[in-house]
């Protein structure tokens, strides 16, 4: 979380930060390709690099403003996999190496681990099983849960304000941007952790498509927030709920310091048998000592 009242830090704050799926991948236009070839090292389709090479160009198009900013930076974060080397390779094709002040393969926000070969017939039952006892908790055989790839996600988010911090060296007069490159799971699970959704809400997102993006920028009061650049009907289409746009909405536009970390609907679901109207402790007993005394 942000410290408001840290005015001369925040100014070396990254302006977004971006969260990009791979392109599609041998794997998701034929799912019997796991059986044969390890999931690390499924490649990218022809139709995959296109996608990848147009998103470099949609995505230097948010952070240029379509070319009209001069004073911007990138640094990239990738996961190991040959798919989302193979898409970091497109998308930098639409920036200079000027452009450019750190690249960093990341292991901690590679794939889910589904096992090694996937047999099609077997991984089809353990996804229907997945269903039933939920996306989040449910841990593949000599695989991974969700929940598996939140904690190793919540360890690279710990490295990457670290980074933030005392690694990247840049003029403050440029905005920063950082763009993780990643999958879509991994990439769903990052914004549970930053924005503190609940494991309900997490089952209810949708995945990324193939090259999708999602931009997380700041707000006129130093929030983080997916409503500075997308629209409300967008994040309806990707899972999130009245509760978590209204949120968003206000990361966006509170005022400086006037973010309150004080999400009503979580509180609310914790503790909605509990009357708002109460008294505090103690002062239901005063008030009757001062009637039995008069």
């Amino acid at each position: 979380m942000i410290n408001s009242g840290e005015t001369e830090q925040q100014k070396f704050l990254p302006k977004r930060i971006i969260l990009v799926r791979h392109g599609e991948s041998a794997g998701n236009l034929d799912g019997a390709a796991y059986t044969t070839t390890p999931d690390y090292k499924i490649p990218l389709t022809p139709d995959g690099i296109a996608q990848a090479n147009l998103a470099g160009t949609q995505i230097r198009d948010v952070i240029s403003d379509s070319g009209k900013l001069r004073n911007w930076k990138v640094c990239f974060y990738v996961s190991p996999y040959e798919r989302t080397r193979s898409t970091l390779r497109e998308i930098g094709k639409s920036f200079p190496r000027k452009r450019v002040i750190g690249v960093r393969e990341e292991c901690r926000i590679r794939e889910q681990d589904f096992g090694n070969f996937q047999i099609t017939e077997r991984m089809k039952i353990i996804k229907e099983t997945r269903e039933r006892f939920g996306r989040f908790f449910y841990r593949f055989p000599e695989g991974e849960s969700a929940a598996d790839v939140f904690d190793r996600v919540s360890s690279f988010l710990e490295s990457l304000w670290r980074d933030i911090d005392s690694r990247f060296q840049h003029d403050p007069a440029d905005d920063l941007n950082i763009i993780i490159v990643s999958h879509g799971l991994a990439a769903r699970v990052f914004l549970m952790k930053w924005f503190k959704w609940t494991v309900e809400q997490f089952e209810y997102l949708n995945n990324f498509n193939n090259c999708e993006f999602r931009v997380m920028q700041l707000g006129d009061g130093g929030e983080y927030s997916l409503a500075v650049h997308h629209s409300e009907e967008e994040m309806q289409q990707w899972g999130l709920s009245p509760e978590m746009i209204a949120d968003q909405k206000c990361r966006a536009n509170s005022p400086r310091g006037g973010f309150i970390e004080k999400c009503q609907w979580y509180l609310d679901g914790f503790f909605d048998h509990v009357d708002p109207d109460d008294s505090e402790d103690g002062e239901n007993e005063d008030n009757t000592d001062d009637k039995m005394v008069s």
